[in-house]
């Protein structure tokens, strides 16, 4: 029982932090978080047909970062002096606050830094504003952030509103319960209560594999813990890599086994529409990293551990 309590501490802890905005490791001031966010008119990105949703723009070179093209969105960004992203606070392994730093680290930010050190020649140089699933289009279409690097799958739905990167890193969705759990299949959820954040796409694909699942919403994955480990909801449903992160925050709690991934979920670089010189800029740099052992030494680091062995995903170019 002590145990229980400590681990249902800690996420409280973890959400408690989860809403606050957070800035690079030597000092940069973050980005003010104004409050609530803005709501912004949709304005569709230019029709096209859209049947491969991993497709992104052919890079045109990675020029130095005292070679940006005048006028270019990298440039304006370099003249700003820092690279604005939004990212996630609180999933462990992407993108959570280490509390004995206080800075925010993982998969994720690295692809923040790798992109930043592109544009500066200086891996420090960026601001990170923590932000939920349902902040990422409005935030960039508004402008307020450069670049979303927070578990944003890539669907033909999202490229209507923004633009994405190559695919920088394949998951796929799964269910965790509780160890004790009699749930060892998707079938085992009919009736039963599953959280997953809002603004996902992890909901629709519940529903659609499994109708008699009831959903509970939250607004982060962290608050999905927290009723987990209340014993609000029976398990909590997303991509691999959010919830090896929630499982070694919490060791009441495991991933089926018995079941694959019941959904395709490539993570891209999310990127305002018209901004498409940053988006071919990005998919040089990941091109970089894939040849360079960059990109490998990153998921080594993070997700290796929890996830297993696996290469970076070759990217598709066509727009």
């Amino acid at each position: 029982m002590t145990v229980r309590l400590r681990s249902l501490a800690a996420g409280l802890l973890v959400a408690g932090l989860a809403g606050l905005a957070a800035c690079s490791s030597d000092g940069q001031t973050p980005v003010p978080v104004p409050t609530p966010t803005p709501q912004v008119s949709r304005v569709a990105a230019a029709p096209q047909t859209c049947d491969n949703a991993t497709q992104s723009y052919q890079p045109d070179g990675l020029p130095g970062p005292d070679a940006l093209p005048a006028n270019s969105t990298m440039a304006k960004i370099k003249k700003r002096g820092y690279l604005i992203a939004g990212v996630s606070g609180d999933t462990y392994l992407l993108g959570a606050r280490n509390p004995k730093t206080g800075t925010i680290e993982g998969f994720d930010i690295d692809m923040v830094k790798a992109v930043t050190k592109a544009i500066f020649g200086d891996a420090s140089k960026y601001s990170l504003r923590v932000i939920t699933a349902d902040d990422r289009i409005p935030l960039l279409e508004s402008g307020e952030i450069d670049i979303v690097v927070r578990a944003m799958s890539m669907t033909c739905d999202r490229w209507d509103q923004v633009a994405f990167s190559a695919v920088y890193y394949q998951a796929g969705q799964k269910v965790m319960v509780r160890t004790d759990s009699d749930i060892e299949t998707l079938a085992d959820l009919d009736g039963r209560k599953v959280c997953a954040p809002n603004g996902t796409s992890s909901i629709d694909n519940l529903l659609r594999t499994v109708p008699a699942a009831t959903v509970v919403p939250a607004r982060t994955h962290t608050g999905c813990l927290v009723m987990f480990q209340t014993g609000a909801v029976d398990a909590i449903t997303g991509d691999d890599t959010v919830l090896a992160g929630l499982a070694a925050q919490d060791p009441y709690a495991r991933v089926l086994t018995k079941e694959q991934a019941f959904s395709s979920e490539p993570y891209g670089i999310g990127i305002k529409a018209d901004n498409i010189d940053l988006v071919r800029f990005v998919n040089a740099k990941l091109d970089q990293m894939r040849e360079n052992g960059e990109w490998q030494a990153s998921y080594d680091k993070w997700l290796a551990p929890r996830l297993g062995a696996a290469k970076p995903p070759k990217p598709q170019y066509g727009r």
